[in-house]
C-alpha cells in the first residue's frame, strides 16, 4: 500500500448463533465507541463501533444473533441484506466475524457454511473455550483454520483473551477482497439454482445467487414475497423445481439441513477429541437446584425479591431519585428568584423543568433494573427464569420469554417494552408489548398511596393484614389479571396462532462481564432518556399550556386585591412571628388565585366538558380535570389536584393538607362530599388499567414501527379503565352507600 494512499476503512459484520459472547467480544472490541440504533422499517436493533489497531480503522457492526441465515421475516431479513449490501444507509461489509462457542462447534459451524458461500472475507473467534474445557472438549484450532479455509482465532470475551491477536487478524483481511464461496449442496440442487439466478437477473440485474439459494428453499412464501416480481410463471417454476429436486431424493427444505450438518462432520472429523465419560459441569451441578420445580422457584423468588427491593427501596433509587428530584427543585428556585411572574417563567417552572425532571427522575430505577437484568442474562440465569416461567405462560398463549419484559414493566413500562426484543416470534413480543403497560409501574405508585391513606380505614383483617396493604396489593394484581386476560382475548381475536414450542439454549453459567454489564446499563438508560425524554417533554409543554392559557389575572386576583395590599403594608412593621403569619395567608391567597386560574383555562373548561362523562364513575370536574392532565404522565395528576384545591402545585402524595381537603370537598351547591371509599376506589382501578403515559405510547410506536399499535393501546386500555371504574364505583356504591 502506498504512504500516500489514503487509509481504507474496514467494515467487519459481526454475526454468530446467540448465547456465544457475541455481543460481549463486541463491547471489548470497540470499548466506549459505539452506538446504537434501530434499522428503518424494522424493529432490529443495529449497534456501530470502532477501533484502531495498529493505525487501521475498523468499524464493526453487530448483527443480532441467529443459528442462521435463512430470512423468514423483516427481521432475519435485515442481517442478509447488511451481508449482502442491500440495506440502505448501511455499508457493505468488507469483511465477517463469525463468533462461535467451543463447546458446541457441531451447532455453530451451520452458519459459518452460510457465511462462507457469501464470499466474504471471514474469521472465527473460537468463542468460551474455558466452557468448552469444563466439559472435557478440546479443540485443534489449526488444524479447524485449514480445514475452513478461514482464520481461526481462539479467544475468550468475557476476560477479554485473544483480542490482540483477533485485531491482527482482522486487519489483515484488509488485503483480502473475496474468499471462494463454498457450497454444501450437490450438482443438482446448485444447478436449479442457477437457473433460478438467471431468471432473478432478468427482473432484477444486482439479484444475488445466495438470495437465489434462499428463494428455493423458503417454503414458507415469505421471499417470494419480498424478492420476486415474477408472477405466478416464476412461482410455477419455483415449485416444480422443488418437486424435481424431490423426486430426486433432495427434498427442499430438508436438503439445506443434510447438506449442511453433513459438511459440518466432514470439517469436524478428527478436530474435536472428549472425554471418554462426559465431564459433569460445574453448570450441571448448579441446574439441578435451579432448574428443580421447587428449589428453582424458592431460588427464583429469592432474584426477584432482591431485585424489586433494589429497585423500589429507597437504600439507592430512593435516594438517587431524591437527588435527582432535589436537583430539579434547586433549578426552579434559581428560575423562581431570577424572572418575574409571568409566562415565560411558569413555561420554564411548570413546563420545561417539570418535564425534564419527571422523565429523569425514574433514571435510577431503569438503571438499577437493567443491571441486573444484564448480570442474570450475562450469567446465564435469564434462561432459566424464563425455562421456569414458561409453563404458566403457555396457559395464556405466550412463552416464558414473556416474563422478562412484563416483570421489567413492574418498574417502568418503557424498558419492559423494550426489554420484549428478546422474543423472536414476532406475535408473541407483539402482545408482550401490548399488556405490558398494564404492568403497575411505579408512577401509579403517588395515586394509591394518596387515595389509600386517605378513605381506605386503617384496619387489619384477621388482626394481621392491614387494609391498605391489601387494596394495595388488589391494585397490582388487577393489572396482572388485566394482562392475562387481554393477551388470551388478542390471541383468540387479532392476533391469532399457535403458540410455538418453547425451545431455549441453557448456556452454561459463567461470571458475567462487569464492564459489558455496565455498558448495558448505561446504553439502556441513555436510551430510555433518548426516546422517551423527548416525547413526554413535549406532551408536558402542552399540558401546561392548556392549564396556563386563557390566563384572566386581573379578574382573578380582583376578589383579594385589597386583602393583598393590606396584607402587604402590615408585612412591613410586623415582628417576626406575625410576619410569618401574614406570609402564610399571602401563600393562601396565592394558591386560591392559582386555583382560580386553572379552573378558567382550557384544561378546566375541558374538565367541565367531560362531566356528564365521568360522572358516572363518581367524579366532578376537578378529577375529570386532573384525570385529563394525567394522560402524558400519571404522577401529574397529585400536583394537579393540589392546584385545583387551592394548595398549590407542590403538593405531593405524602401531604396531610391535601388529604384533608379533598375529604371536605363538596359537590357544587350542596353538602354532598365528592369523595368517598367508592370514588377512591374508581380513581384508582381508572388508573391501574389506563394509558397515561405518553412516553410508553411512544416506545411502542418505536419498537412496532407503526402508529397502529400505539393508538390501538390507548383505545383500549381507555376504554377497559373506564369500564372498570364504571364497574367499580357502582358495585361499591350499591354495597356501601345504599
Amino acid at each position: 500500500m502506498s504512504v500516500d494512499a489514503p487509509a481504507r476503512t474496514l467494515n467487519v459484520a459481526l454475526v454468530g448463533n446467540p448465547n456465544t459472547g457475541k455481543s460481549t467480544l463486541f463491547n471489548a472490541l470497540s470499548g466506549i465507541r459505539q452506538k446504537t440504533g434501530n434499522y428503518p422499517g424494522v424493529t432490529v436493533e443495529k449497534k456501530h463501533g470502532s477501533f484502531t489497531h495498529k493505525g487501521q480503522k475498523v468499524e464493526l457492526i453487530d448483527l443480532p444473533g441467529t443459528y442462521s441465515l435463512a430470512p423468514r421475516s423483516p427481521d432475519e431479513m435485515v442481517t442478509v441484506d447488511v451481508l449482502l449490501g442491500r440495506q440502505a444507509n448501511e455499508a457493505k461489509p468488507n469483511a465477517v466475524l463469525v463468533i462461535v462457542d467451543a463447546s458446541n462447534l457441531e451447532r455453530n459451524l451451520y452458519i459459518v457454511s452460510q457465511v462462507k458461500e457469501l464470499g466474504l472475507p471471514t474469521v472465527v473467534a473460537l468463542n468460551m473455550g474455558d466452557i468448552a474445557k469444563d466439559k472435557g472438549i478440546s479443540v485443534d484450532v489449526d488444524k479447524l483454520a485449514e480445514r475452513l479455509d478461514v482464520p481461526v482465532v481462539a479467544t475468550q470475551a468475557n476476560r477479554k483473551g485473544g483480542l490482540d491477536q483477533l485485531r491482527d487478524t482482522i486487519v489483515s483481511l484488509l488485503d483480502r477482497d473475496s474468499i471462494s464461496p463454498e457450497s454444501p449442496f450437490p450438482a443438482e440442487f446448485c444447478d436449479k439454482v442457477s437457473q433460478l439466478h438467471e431468471k432473478l437477473q432478468k427482473h432484477d440485474a444486482e439479484s444475488t445467487r445466495y438470495l437465489a439459494e434462499r428463494l428455493l428453499l423458503d417454503t414458507s412464501g415469505y421471499l417470494e414475497k419480498e424478492l420476486t416480481s415474477g408472477g405466478q410463471e416464476l412461482h410455477n417454476w419455483i415449485v416444480e423445481s422443488r418437486n424435481q429436486l424431490a423426486e430426486l431424493g433432495q427434498p427442499v427444505p430438508a436438503i439445506e439441513a443434510i447438506s449442511r450438518y453433513k459438511w459440518v462432520q466432514s470439517v469436524l472429523d478428527g478436530i474435536i477429541t472428549r472425554e471418554a465419560a462426559r465431564k459433569v459441569t460445574l453448570s450441571d451441578r448448579i441446574d439441578r437446584i435451579l432448574t428443580n420445580r421447587v428449589g428453582g422457584t424458592i431460588f427464583f423468588i429469592l432474584i426477584m425479591t432482591l431485585m424489586f427491593q433494589a429497585v423500589f427501596s429507597d437504600l439507592v433509587a430512593g435516594n438517587l431519585m431524591g437527588y435527582i428530584e432535589g436537583f430539579f427543585e434547586l433549578i426552579a428556585g434559581l428560575v423562581d428568584a431570577s424572572l418575574a411572574d409571568g409566562a415565560l417563567k411558569s413555561l420554564l417552572i411548570d413546563g420545561v423543568i417539570a418535564g425534564v425532571g419527571g422523565v429523569l427522575v425514574f433514571l435510577p430505577q431503569i438503571c438499577i433494573l437493567f443491571f441486573f437484568i444484564a448480570i442474570l442474562e450475562d450469567c446465564g440465569y435469564l434462561a432459566r427464569a424464563a425455562y421456569l416461567m414458561d409453563r404458566l405462560f403457555s396457559k395464556i398463549g405466550l412463552s416464558g420469554k414473556s416474563f422478562i419484559p412484563l416483570l421489567s414493566s413492574f418498574a417502568c413500562a418503557i424498558p419492559g417494552i423494550m426489554a420484549a426484543r428478546v422474543i423472536e416470534n414476532r406475535r408473541d413480543r407483539l402482545i408482550t408489548i401490548l399488556v405490558a403497560p398494564l404492568m403497575s409501574c411505579s408512577a401509579r405508585m403517588p395515586v394509591y398511596v394518596l387515595l389509600t391513606a386517605a378513605f381506605i380505614p386503617d384496619e387489619t383483617i384477621g388482626g394481621f393484614l392491614s387494609l391498605h396493604t391489601l387494596v394495595m396489593l388488589s391494585m397490582y394484581l388487577l393489572g396482572i389479571l388485566a394482562a392475562v386476560g387481554v393477551a388470551f382475548v388478542l390471541r383468540r381475536t387479532i392476533l391469532p396462532g399457535e403458540t410455538p414450542p418453547f425451545v431455549m439454549e441453557l448456556p452454561s453459567y459463567k461470571f458475567p462481564s462487569i464492564s459489558g454489564v455496565l455498558m448495558v446499563m448505561v446504553e439502556k438508560g441513555w436510551a430510555f432518556v433518548k426516546r422517551a425524554g423527548t416525547l413526554i417533554f413535549a406532551m408536558t409543554i402542552i399540558v401546561w399550556a392548556l392549564s396556563y392559557f386563557p390566563r384572566n389575572e386581573e379578574a382573578a386576583t380582583a376578589p383579594f386585591a385589597n386583602e393583598i395590599a393590606q396584607l402587604e403594608s402590615q408585612l412591613e412593621g410586623a415582628n417576626e412571628e406575625e410576619a410569618a403569619q401574614i406570609e402564610e395567608r399571602l401563600v393562601e391567597i396565592n394558591n386560591q388565585i392559582d386555583g382560580e386560574l386553572l379552573r378558567g383555562s382550557f384544561l378546566g373548561m375541558a374538565g367541565h366538558w367531560i362531566e356528564p362523562v365521568v360522572k358516572p364513575l363518581g367524579w366532578d370536574w376537578k378529577i375529570g380535570s386532573a384525570a385529563i392532565a394525567s394522560f402524558p404522565a400519571r404522577e401529574v395528576i397529585i400536583s394537579t389536584m393540589g392546584v385545583l384545591y387551592n394548595l398549590g402545585g407542590e403538593e405531593d402524595e405524602e401531604s396531610a393538607p391535601l388529604r384533608e381537603t379533598i375529604k371536605e370537598a363538596k359537590w357544587a351547591g350542596t353538602d354532598e362530599n365528592v369523595f368517598n371509599i367508592p370514588v377512591a376506589l374508581s380513581i384508582m382501578v381508572f388508573f391501574a388499567l389506563c394509558a397515561q403515559c405518553a412516553a410508553t405510547l411512544a416506545v411502542i410506536k418505536r419498537e412496532t414501527n407503526s402508529w397502529r399499535w400505539p393508538i390501538f393501546t390507548f383505545v383500549y386500555m381507555t376504554v377497559l379503565a373506564y369500564l372498570g371504574a364504571l364497574i367499580t364505583y357502582q358495585v361499591s356504591a350499591a354495597i356501601m352507600l345504599s
